[in-house]
């Protein structure tokens, strides 16, 4: 939501677009209520402990059916504020910080700002955010939520200092770049066109019958000059084409389909209509494929002129509220085949509601009572949005009687709205398609969850590189081997496409297939690069592949030009771990080597690829050193008795990122070790004979009863006595049996023959067979995995 909002922003090109982005995206996705306060002038002044001295209420904005806020505000509010220089509202902007109810300042700051009296909602339901820059003050925002909603909290006082210095930026470029002349008439067009609905005037839809509002009595709120933009008809060609363009440039701004409606709807209110309705078919069809039938249309956005002095009104007004557009038509409709509806639609060009064709098509498409939408005459359009093949919709905006009905005119520059918008929803659902396939396409690649290994914890994030390039080739693994072993995978394959994304897959599953094979991290290295080169010559990658033993409490690392990884040690003691660096994958002929390291117990692993530490505003290294830095500052925050918690140590990595910092994907593997204490392991080698079945029983009963669990000497006997008399009739030399005491129990044996034991079902005149039958039907899970010197089967028990 916040890239979005701040992207909105961000494409603003003027003073009064810019404040009226900060109110819509604050409505849409964060407060109930916006009210923006701008200093009178061209821009701010260059001294940045300047304050100004007056700000004029620019633009305010609330949410549809949410009117009630406005009156919790008070009345009046002031269009015009005094801001003493050396008064609280002066310090506040000063300062520069996003308040909330926490602060004692902010209560002070808004009685200067609002007035001495304003009905504010209870709870920290306010937020005051200053908008300046590093030339001075320009004004400042309050956001607002409703009594029955949550407070906001930090994050929301984040998010609001987020927006409001976006908008700060916005202002100031405006007012420094150089004003064009234009003649009044076509620059009021054009900035209507081009910037969201702030007028007051008589409300459209439910209040299409009402009569304009009275003239504002003394106390009654006025809105500033720089606020109130009564629509006017364009009676000049050149004024409809300056139009046409604003509206058109507005629309194709948009990326996704909401950003293209929005567009729409506030490119045509109020310059061009008093209200608009925008229905979309559902499901959109996207590119070639075939679309559903029968075509159903649903009400995707409505938008229209506040009702009132800019929705602001006191509280004792005693005028009715409009019910907003969406309660007055149906939400959902089925288009006939045959009918009228149909017909218009397939007709393309846009038709004043009048007409016979229409008149019959609109009951069909707004429901009964439309009547109460729609006005007499020409003071509705229906204009299909037809896409490159197909109709995907159809926009009907309305005039209230009060203004001038449409011209024939009109029926075009409605033509020159639909157009564009109807190709933009085509590309835009066409996009919104291959986002979703890349999303899926990299969920895939990665892993769903992360195992539970044996005595280690770990935790993992991914980022891509941006929203519009989803996909990359970074990628984690975490892979459980025999033993109660984990190998720890981290991995990046250059590029951010669909074909490196395809690349990375397959030297994924590779890695987990060699791990299968119980393979040293310099054997696996070395087939991976040779996997490498038979998908391209140009396949390149870097990888660090590790494995940790939790009884031996040591890892193994292998690495292949990745950058290294980083042990933190309880403490706050941090360390970048000297392994070889190694060749690329892919580069071919060279020569992998392997480091064994001490993995000491409550330490944590990270493994990341260089999206985190380099960008085009930092090398490598340096990125590498702040990375170690911010580790071990977070790591001291808990003590040195108690590592930090995973998860939140991820976070705080990620929010080492500024905004210039994400050049490419990241993915990041933390892993805490926690290692199994010797005095939780039983380790023996026995000579394969007759006997050694029952010695094992007595050496596993023994252990039992040390251990105090003897409630699992039964089964466990039985379970070892079958894996080792198995064992004893293949093996050649010594077998290994283990016991491990952690969470479950978990019983080891290891032999030297290759081939691993099948679960089969017996025949009644059998007399053997029935081992596995028994191992599978006991124990919580079993399983068996080949090694470079014979197998390991395994199985675990519950603890009681």
């Amino acid at each position: 939501m916040l890239a979005t909002a701040v992207r909105r922003i961000a494409r603003a090109e003027d003073r009064a677009e810019v404040v009226h982005e900060l109110c819509a995206v604050g409505v849409e996705h964060f407060a109930d209520a916006v009210l923006v306060y701008l200093a009178p002038g061209p821009g701010p002044s260059y001294e940045p402990e300047t304050v100004p001295g007056q700000l004029h209420l620019t633009a305010s904005r609330f949410l549809e059916g949410g009117q009630d806020l406005a009156d919790a505000i008070g009345a009046p509010v002031p269009a015009l504020a005094s801001v003493a220089r050396s008064g609280d509202l002066a310090e506040v902007l000063r300062a520069g910080e996003t308040l909330s109810r926490i602060s004692p300042a902010i209560d002070p700051a808004l009685r200067e700002l609002l007035g001495p009296a304003p009905v504010l909602p209870e709870g920290h339901r306010v937020l005051l955010a200053p908008l300046s820059d590093a030339r001075g003050v320009l004004g400042a925002a309050v956001f607002l939520r409703r009594p029955d909603r949550e407070a906001f909290d930090a994050d929301d006082v984040l998010t609001a200092g987020r927006l409001s210095a976006q908008a700060a930026l916005g202002v100031s470029e405006a007012a420094a770049s150089p004003p064009t002349t234009t003649s009044p008439s076509a620059s009021a067009s054009t900035d209507a066109a081009d910037s969201p609905p702030t007028a007051s005037a008589p409300s459209t839809a439910a209040s299409l019958s009402t009569a304009a509002s009275p003239p504002p009595t003394a106390g009654t709120h006025t809105p500033s000059p720089t606020s109130t933009t009564t629509p006017t008809p364009m009676h000049r060609e050149g004024d409809r084409l300056r139009f046409a363009g604003a509206a058109t440039r507005r629309i194709a701004r948009g990326i996704d389909l909401d950003e293209i409606v929005i567009g729409l709807c506030r490119a045509s209110v109020p310059t061009f209509s008093d209200a608009i309705l925008v229905y979309l078919r559902e499901p959109l069809p996207v590119g070639d494929e075939r679309p559903v039938e029968p075509l159903v249309l649903r009400l995707h956005r409505t938008d229209r002129i506040p009702h009132g002095e800019d929705g602001l009104r006191p509280m004792d007004d005693p005028r009715p509220r409009p019910p907003a557009l969406d309660e007055l038509v149906a939400e959902r409709c089925t288009v006939p085949g045959g009918g009228a509806l149909a017909e218009v639609l397939r007709g393309v060009r846009p038709v004043f509601t009048d007409s016979p064709a229409a008149r019959a098509a609109l009951p069909e498409l707004l429901g009964k009572g439309s009547e109460s939408v729609t006005p007499a005459g020409q003071h509705a359009i229906l204009a299909p949005l037809r896409g490159r093949r197909r109709v995907i919709g159809a926009a009907l905006f309305l005039r209230s009687p009060e203004r001038p009905a449409f011209a024939q005119d009109d029926l075009l520059l409605a033509a020159q709205l639909a157009t564009p918008s109807a190709l933009g929803i085509d590309k835009a659902a066409l996009y919104g398609r291959e986002a979703y396939i890349a999303d899926e396409l990299q969920r895939a690649m990665l892993p769903e969850t992360l195992p539970r290994p044996t005595g280690v914890r770990l935790a993992s994030r991914y980022l891509p590189a941006a929203e519009t390039a989803r996909v990359g080739g970074d990628w984690y693994d975490a892979i459980p081997l025999p033993g109660s072993r984990v190998a720890l995978v981290v991995g990046d394959v250059m590029g951010h496409s669909m074909t490196s994304a395809a690349v990375m897959g397959q030297l994924r599953t590779t890695a987990q297939t060699l791990a299968g094979l119980d393979m040293p991290p310099q054997e696996v290295l070395h087939h991976l690069d040779e996997q490498a080169q038979r998908l391209g010559a140009d396949r390149m990658a870097t990888c660090l592949y590790a494995v940790y033993d939790p009884v031996a409490h040591r890892i193994t690392i292998a690495n292949a030009g990745h950058p290294p990884p980083i042990l933190v040690h309880l403490g706050g003691r941090t360390e970048v771990l000297r392994v070889p660096p190694g060749a690329p994958i892919g580069v071919g002929g060279v020569a992998f080597e392997a480091v064994e390291l001490d993995a000491p117990a409550d330490a944590t692993l990270l493994l990341y690829t260089d999206g985190l530490v380099e960008s085009r505003l930092r090398d490598v290294w340096t990125g590498i050193e702040q990375l170690r830095e911010k580790l071990a500052a977070t790591a001291r925050l808990t003590g040195p008795e108690r590592p930090p918690p995973l998860e939140e140590l991820c976070d705080e990595v990620l929010d080492m990122l500024g905004p210039g910092d994400r050049d490419d994907d990241i993915a990041l593997l933390a892993a805490r070790f926690e290692g199994i204490a010797p005095s939780d392991v039983a380790y023996w080698f026995l000579e394969p004979s007759e006997a050694t079945p029952g010695r094992a029983r007595r050496l596993v009963r023994r252990t039992l009863s040390r251990w105090g669990l003897e409630e699992l000497s039964d089964s466990a006997e039985l379970l070892v006595s079958e894996i080792v008399t198995n064992a004893v009739r293949y093996a050649s030399r010594p077998i290994t049996v283990r016991l491990l005491r952690t969470h479950v129990l978990r019983c080891e044996v290891t032999d030297d023959e290759p081939r691993l034991p099948v679960l089969g079902q017996a025949r009644a005149t059998d007399e053997g067979g029935r081992g596995l039958y028994l191992v599978n039907r006991v124990a919580r899970h079993w399983g068996a995995s080949r090694l470079s010197t014979g197998k390991i089967v395994w199985f675990e028990l519950d603890r009681p």
